[in-house]
């Protein structure tokens, strides 16, 4: 798309610090600035008069894009205010070294890249999804007489029932990596990766956003649909290959919804360095330069680097679809825009140049996915039976005075939310509001949905700084926007949030920096929130389950007290009494292991297993012991599947553990036991129990074993050929 010059507050101080004559003609700089306003009016991202009033946008609030026209004067506009960003850093640096000409000028930021059995078991584990009848995706399903698992490149399907006879029954080959997946009446949902990772993309999964952030895997997506009706021979019926990557998903009956992110605009040749100037007076001897004349190569390189992003075909980069349907006479494709401009939603927000669609479709049918689709950065995904809710982290931009003017100039940290309303019958979402909160959300259980408000629970600040705090904010949608109904402030102070669990109208909050201090908060009255209780135990919780009506079955870690901060050690498992909501009580706790000990399940709640009908909790477990005075315990003493009984009276009962690993493999140092808190090494990731059996699911292997004989697996079925 080709539009007038954009000038932007930057432009207009580079060109008047030149001493010489400008590029531009004063009658080219008036005719471009008030096409750049317009393109702003246009677009809606204009934050003059941003107002709070109800049904008034903020600069929270998205705003229709009505053409493709629009679409793409807002991602060049994005672009511009980037690359002015990064020049005006570059800028700083070569006038203060012109001054200083013996110090290091600085370098351009690199870019980074028999008798008839029983067919199911009569009880049987699930996957532990944050709502109910809410489905969430993952590499492990279950129902009861099949356990299906995504592995070395292939669904398996495992004939589960009787467990002691438990084997494969099939495979079938899914193109790229598969990951996660859906299955539901007889058909499986299986979503894999291809093509490798975009550039600046980090292809990991982000499940617990301590150390990490939602950004998306980063890799093309890839649905296959697979009909199990027969599950000795699935078959192939659809296939859908898109140009984003996939963010998070939920399955709400026989509608799927998946969020996904397409790769940020890039646009090659930019430059950010003047070629002239040197790097350092001292190691290149080529002429000086005068400040005035710093000030004109920069805007020469300005002016350049917006030519290139004018010129750059944005429209190309358009969330799109490649629909394959499979029958008797071969496959049929069509392929097209998965949402149309018109129907686009716009950010005024200055870090978001890419898009964030959410695409559904229902299980079954074979009409085309549906689409709504925003300009976002990717965020972290919650989901109830009727909304989805994606909450994106913000960090203030140097020098911009204008972020989120609903906030304060005192806010650095912030959380932007957008909701959407989920429709069935593979109906598009529609996108409903947007709001913004001070802080930085942790994982997708600092949020909930209740009554139609949303609570959310997000951290200021960084440890150590004793200006950290949390935050538990209300909000209601009125109009376009997310509206704060109330608020409790600097919960917390020093500390930062480690978990967070909602209930109907109590929230409980576990923060940390030396001890774990549990909040009981009161959320009846949505205007006037407040805490109502707290427990300072050692160590801290980083995923909290519901145990009955009146506990907390919780994970987390020890600590160990040195004074000003302390050392994280071995995996806790506590049940909190929350009886009294005035006065919580820690009513058992198991130790295991020491530091370095590790579990997918403290940061992954898909890993953590209870099931209620037989009191039972499974954990994987990496445990390591400490070998001689290191600060990591480096001896791996076990490595498999804890099984717990677990009851409010009789606390915590260790049944045993099903192996992975032989003993003569973890006899001495083991470099798995030298992990950070936040990153999960343990060998299994998964289980499922079916009545008085477990299954221990690794990725290259499953053990079935019954609770009462847990060391001695009756079934091994490695994930491997096949």
């Amino acid at each position: 798309m080709k539009t007038e010059r954009i000038i932007t507050p930057l432009a207009l101080t580079l060109l008047a610090a030149q001493p010489i004559g400008c590029t531009d003609s004063d009658t080219e700089l008036a005719s471009a600035s008030a096409s750049a306003s317009a393109s702003e009016s246009e677009s809606g991202t204009t934050n003059e008069g941003a107002t709070t009033d109800e049904g008034e946008p903020g600069s929270s609030a998205l705003v229709p894009a009505g053409s493709c026209e629009s679409v793409e004067a807002k991602l060049e506009l994005k672009l511009v205010q980037d690359m002015e960003a990064r020049l005006l850093e570059q800028l700083d640096r070569a006038v203060l070294a012109a001054n200083n000409p013996c110090e290091h000028w600085g370098e351009e930021e690199e870019e980074e890249e028999e008798e008839e059995e029983e067919e199911e078991a009569s009880e049987y584990s699930g996957t532990n999804n944050q709502e109910a009848d809410v489905d969430e995706a993952d590499f492990v399903k279950n129902d009861g007489g099949h356990v299906y698992v995504l592995a070395d490149g292939k669904f398996w399907v495992l004939d589960a029932w009787p467990a002691d006879q438990a084997h494969t029954l099939s495979t079938f080959p899914i193109e790229g990596t598969p990951r996660r997946m859906y299955v539901h009446e007889d058909v499986a949902i299986i979503y894999s990766t291809i093509d490798g990772v975009w550039p600046g993309g980090y292809g990991n999964e982000c499940t617990y956003g301590y150390d990490c952030d939602f950004t998306g895997d980063g890799s093309p997506l890839r649905i296959t649909v697979l009909d199990i009706s027969d599950r000795a021979n699935p078959q192939r019926t659809r296939k859908l290959e898109f140009n984003g990557a996939y963010l998070n998903s939920r399955r709400v009956d026989m509608d799927v919804h998946t969020a996904m992110v397409f790769p940020d605009v890039e646009v090659p040749g930019l430059s950010y360095w003047p070629e002239q100037l040197p790097k350092s007076y001292c190691r290149d001897r080529r002429r000086s330069y005068t400040v005035p004349e710093i000030y004109e190569l920069f805007e020469q390189l300005r002016l350049a680097n917006v030519a290139l992003i004018e010129q750059f075909p944005t429209s190309s980069l358009l969330p799109s679809v490649k629909d394959t349907r499979y029958g008797e006479n071969g496959g049929q494709t069509s392929e097209g825009p998965i949402s149309s401009c018109e129907s686009m939603f716009l950010s005024p927000a200055s870090d978001a140049r890419g898009f964030l669609s959410l695409v559904s479709f229902e299980i079954g049918e074979e009409q085309p996915v549906a689409a709504s689709t925003i300009i976002s950065r990717p965020g972290a995904v919650y989901g109830t039976a009727d909304s989805l809710y994606v909450a994106v982290r913000h960090r203030r931009p140097w020098g911009d005075d204008d972020w989120f003017p609903e906030l304060g100039d005192a806010i650095d940290d912030a959380t932007s939310v957008h909701r959407f309303a989920l429709n069935p019958g593979g109906v598009a979402a529609d996108y409903e509001a947007s709001g913004v909160v001070k802080g930085r959300i942790l994982n997708q259980f600092s949020m909930s949905e209740h009554e139609d408000v949303l609570r959310i629970a997000t951290t200021s600040g960084h440890l150590p700084s004793p200006d950290v705090h949390s935050t538990i904010s209300i909000l209601e949608e009125q109009g376009p926007q997310l509206v704060e109904l109330g608020r409790i402030d600097h919960l917390a102070p020093t500390e930062d949030i480690r978990s967070v669990r909602f209930r109907g109208d109590v929230g409980y909050v576990v923060t940390f920096k030396k001890t774990d201090p549990l909040f009981v908060l009161d959320l009846e009255h949505p205007a006037a929130p407040g805490v109502l209780g707290e427990l300072k135990i050692p160590g801290y919780s980083t995923y909290m389950h519901p145990l009955g009506e009146d506990h907390l079955l919780t994970m987390g870690y020890d600590a160990d007290d040195k004074g000003d901060f302390a050392y994280f050690q071995g995996i806790q498992l506590q049940v909190i009494n929350v009886t009294d909501l005035s006065d919580p009580l820690l009513q058992h706790k198991e130790i295991i292991g020491t530091r370095g000990s590790t579990s997918e399940a403290a940061t992954n709640h898909l890993g953590f297993t209870y099931f209620k009908a037989r009191d039972l909790l499974a954990v994987p477990m990496t445990i390591c012991e400490d070998g001689g005075g290191s600060q990591y315990g480096d001896f791996m003493t076990f490595s498999g599947l804890l099984v717990y009984h677990v009851t409010v009276d009789g606390g915590f009962t260790l049944l045993g553990g099903v192996p992975h690993e032989e003993p003569e493999m973890m006899g001495g140092w083991n470099s798995a036991c030298g992990n950070w808190w936040t990153n999960s090494n343990s060998k299994v990731k998964r289980s499922v129990f079916m009545e008085d059996w477990v299954f221990s699911i690794a990725h290259d292997l499953v053990n079935v074993a019954q609770i009462d004989d847990l060391e001695n697996p009756a079934v091994s079925i490695p994930l491997v050929g096949g």
